[in-house]
């Protein structure tokens, strides 16, 4: 397993993160998720992140089984805070004060660690004064329940706003954690550069693009039985956007730019984000341990110039590049 540092500090994370957002405590049964982390652990994989409002905190709970045992310091657990967990009650949610002392006890108990290496903002809240968060945020800190912070989803210029107050208070933020991957491309132009600047690192989510990447989805055809396209817990509706015969006839071009790789598609997808040298980690999830023994493979490719011109060429107009796409709810309304 390739190592690497997490932005500019000294954090260093393996290249392929584990993460159980579609997964644990909601699609897959429990032993299935505990053979997965295992099999995360045997391929070399130290770094696990997940958050509080996934499987309404069930997920949390599932990682945190599944890791007990194991030598904490050997690992790297993320978790992070914004959307309704519980009953959603009004202050159940956002980047208050009182929501973030809060969730942070909520997530340590249910993960069975003292303290987190990253506690991730997970959207802007533009209902609280970001000087509010970033206080509480460095509370968390100084009371050694998180290691450094870290934002998903944000754009760049309150990535800026975010990283000025920081450095006041004198705490790590160190990274961001955006969807990344061939098809969807908005942080390129203008988070990358921040972060960059900043020596923020990348921790991307869907680096296969909720499967769409893999080349099982095919243009003119039903999903498969089984797959993410078909499950009604969630996951079809994060899918069913690259679910296009437009986008899915691109991927079958992408075929023997993999095979010429000595690659799988889902290889080659996540091969293609850690080429970005702003990338730290890319997330991958698993319903089953094969699919995490295959992902890994990527970790420590290089794709050389040739490859990654002609992946773009392949891609072209239907990959998504508009910064506008990153966004947070501009109020937190969620019924």
């Amino acid at each position: 397993m390739e190592i690497r540092n997490l932005g500019a500090s000294g954090l260093k994370i393996s290249a392929i993160s584990y993460g159980n957002w579609l997964t644990h405590g909601s699609q897959v049964e429990e032993d299935a998720a505990l053979a997965c982390v295992r099999q995360a652990l045997e391929e070399g994989i130290t770094t696990f992140d997940t958050a509080d409002v996934y499987a309404n905190t069930a997920a949390e709970t599932v990682l945190g089984k599944a890791l007990a045992g194991e030598r904490r310091a050997g690992l790297e657990i993320f978790t992070k805070v914004y959307w309704p967990t519980g009953p959603g009650a009004h202050n159940d949610h956002g980047l208050s004060r009182k929501h973030i002392m809060e969730s942070i006890d909520g997530s340590l108990s249910r993960l069975g660690t003292d303290y987190v290496d990253l506690y991730q903002a997970h959207r802007y809240d533009h209902e609280t004064p970001l000087e509010e968060t970033m206080e509480a945020f460095a509370d968390v800190v100084r009371a050694g329940k998180a290691l450094y912070i870290g934002v998903s989803e944000w754009r760049a210029e309150e990535i800026r706003a975010a990283h000025a107050l920081a450095r006041e208070l004198r705490v790590p933020l160190v990274s961001n954690q955006p969807q990344y991957n061939m098809l969807w491309r908005v942080i390129e132009a203008e988070v990358v550069p921040t972060c960059e600047e900043l020596g923020m690192g990348q921790v991307v989510w869907s680096p296969i693009a909720q499967g769409a990447l893999t080349g099982k989805y095919k243009p003119g055809e039903q999903p498969p039985p089984g797959s993410r396209g078909t499950d009604e817990k969630g996951g079809s509706n994060m899918i069913s956007r690259w679910l296009k015969d437009d986008v899915l006839e691109r991927v079958q071009r992408l075929q023997p730019i993999a095979d010429e790789a000595g690659l799988s598609l889902a290889q080659l997808a996540v091969a293609w984000v850690l080429q970005n040298p702003n990338v730290s980690s890319a997330i991958i999830g698993a319903s089953r341990p094969e699919q995490v023994t295959e992902n890994v493979k990527a970790a420590g490719v290089t794709l050389d110039a040739s490859t990654l011109s002609a992946i773009d060429e392949v891609v072209g107009d239907v990959a998504e590049r508009d910064p506008q796409k990153t966004q947070s709810p501009a109020k937190r309304d969620f019924g």
